[in-house]
């Protein structure tokens, strides 16, 4: 499985650990979008990159990382076929993969640790989707279809 993985500079360390945890943990390729230091940049600009990474198939999943994960899920969920969740606890990383099929992950720095992070990141990774749900993420593709014009219906 192939992992796009990015930040901001709030949340470049964690960033830095998770792509170690993630290569070392499960053996996936992680795709790093950076950023690649602690200067201040705009995490609009890496969400973008995580999240277009996913729609267009280069990568299974994205994982985005910034002060709260609550921006860089706006951005990843402007692109159609994203499904991008701010989990910052265990029990909305299970929920987001086995009820909506979450294809983004978007965590908080300055929210978590990176203990927490790890067990967020392994749930998000190891829960299946539960198909009983998959009336609901066919209406999600069918509302991007005609929003967008585009897209799985």
């Amino acid at each position: 499985m192939k992992i796009a993985l990015g930040s901001d500079h709030g949340g470049f360390a964690l960033k830095e650990h998770l792509r170690d945890f993630i290569r070392k943990e499960f053996g996936y390729d992680v795709v790093d979008f950076g950023t690649h230091s602690t200067e201040a940049v705009d995490y609009p600009d890496f969400a973008f990159l995580v999240a277009a990474a996913v729609a267009e198939g280069q990568c299974q999943l994205g994982i985005m990382i910034d002060g709260a994960g609550l921006g860089s899920s706006m951005v990843a969920n402007k692109l159609p076929g994203i499904r991008a969740a701010v989990c910052n606890d265990l029990f909305a990383a299970r929920n987001s993969r086995a009820h909506n099929q979450a294809n983004v992950l978007t965590l908080g720095a300055r929210i978590i640790g990176d203990m927490l992070a790890e067990e967020i990141v392994r749930v998000f990774l190891s829960t299946p989707f539960e198909t009983r749900h998959q009336k609901r993420i066919d209406k999600i593709l069918r509302l991007e279809q005609e929003i967008y014009g585009f897209g799985r219906a």
